[in-house]
């Protein structure tokens, strides 16, 4: 198999703040491997918070290539992969996701079957997927939100973290009063404080979310376990569940568990974590990072596997290089093509 890899530039249509950081665009590395005149693709986006900039994708993929090459074929190569060969399991969670999902759809070419097939799945998955809305004027996400629901989403992510909390207060509330049938999430990314956390928590219940991602700074799980001991409404980990390790020791001790490709290290790693979950009275959220169609994919083939989807990341681009996998409507979903089920957008595509 040979490998080639670019970078691309993804600009979101307006920059998303979140209560770390504000992010207008990202770098992704596409990665194509060719066999037998078929060719299997995949992406890893850099994400500075997971410590995974575009330049050590690069340098991790030039350093798998010659060891690739010599594998006869990727039905071997997911064999290794999922025996934890060290070839793999060196790489950059990140990395090794990108990789794995080139590898699936080019078996997946090879066999004519949609990725999901390969995986067990007899019925093409689809997930009701939130959409994310960012910190900003109680008034504009109240539009966005109507626009939303309009369109077809019924459940939507509104970012929290702001200063002055009662900034996020005003934002969901608005949010519930412009689009008072969708079901809302809330994420402050960890903006929140220990003391203050429990208080918060009431009064987002009582404006009836129905879930809260990690509320307070990444790096206490104990503390995040006592909060969602007495919570009144579910809590779910995310910067606190990054490897399949940290979302195990969380299992049974938290409502939920964000489960994303990069962090976990793939498809493989996600399936061993829902494996582990199952029984557990932990919940799976599937999310992504923002992203092209081409990088959400892998997830959406998992998407069955999930309570609540959150596969909106290429939805929040101002032009989508790759398409497939739906979303607009509120909605993403595989069909019956091979592989991962995308293509590259054509000039009139809609982005």
């Amino acid at each position: 198999m040979r490998l080639h890899a670019r970078t691309v530039h993804l600009r979101l249509t307006e920059p998303l703040r979140i209560s770390r950081s504000v992010m207008a665009a990202r770098d992704a590395v596409e990665i194509a491997l060719h066999h037998d005149g078929l060719t299997g693709h995949g992406e890893a986006v850099a994400s500075p918070y997971l410590g995974l900039p575009a330049d050590r994708i690069r340098r991790a993929l030039s350093g798998l290539a010659p060891a690739l090459a010599r594998l006869p074929d990727p039905e071997t190569a997911l064999a290794e992969l999922r025996g934890g060969a060290p070839l793999f399991a060196e790489l950059p969670a990140g990395v090794r996701a990108a990789v794995e999902a080139a590898l699936l759809d080019l078996a997946g070419h090879r066999a004519g079957l949609p990725v999901h097939r390969l995986l067990g799945a007899a019925a093409p998955p689809s997930a009701a997927t939130a959409r994310t809305l960012g910190i900003t004027a109680p008034h504009r996400a109240a539009a966005e939100a109507a626009r939303l629901a309009a369109a077809g989403f019924t459940l939507l992510k509104v970012k929290a973290g702001s200063p002055d909390r009662a900034d996020d207060l005003a934002r969901v509330r608005a949010v519930r009063d412009a689009a008072p049938g969708v079901r809302l999430l809330l994420d402050p990314n960890g903006g929140w404080t220990a003391e203050e956390t429990p208080r918060l928590l009431a009064a987002f219940a009582a404006l009836g979310v129905e879930a809260v991602e990690q509320p307070v700074a990444p790096g206490r799980p104990d503390l995040l376990a006592a909060l969602a001991a007495r919570s009144p409404l579910p809590i779910v980990a995310d910067e606190d569940a990054v490897t399949p390790e940290d979302a195990l020791r969380l299992a049974d001790r938290v409502h939920g568990v964000n489960v994303k490709l990069a962090k976990c290290g793939g498809v493989t790693a996600a399936l061993r974590i829902f494996d582990a979950l199952r029984g557990s009275g932990t919940r799976v959220m599937l999310g992504c990072l923002t992203a092209s169609s081409l990088g959400i994919a892998p997830a959406v083939h998992l998407a069955d596997h999930a309570h609540w989807a959150d596969l909106d990341g290429h939805l929040l681009l101002a032009h989508d290089p790759w398409q497939g996998i739906g979303g607009t409507d509120g909605t993403v979903r595989t069909g019956g093509l091979p592989g991962l089920g995308v293509h590259r957008a054509q000039p009139d595509d809609p982005g």
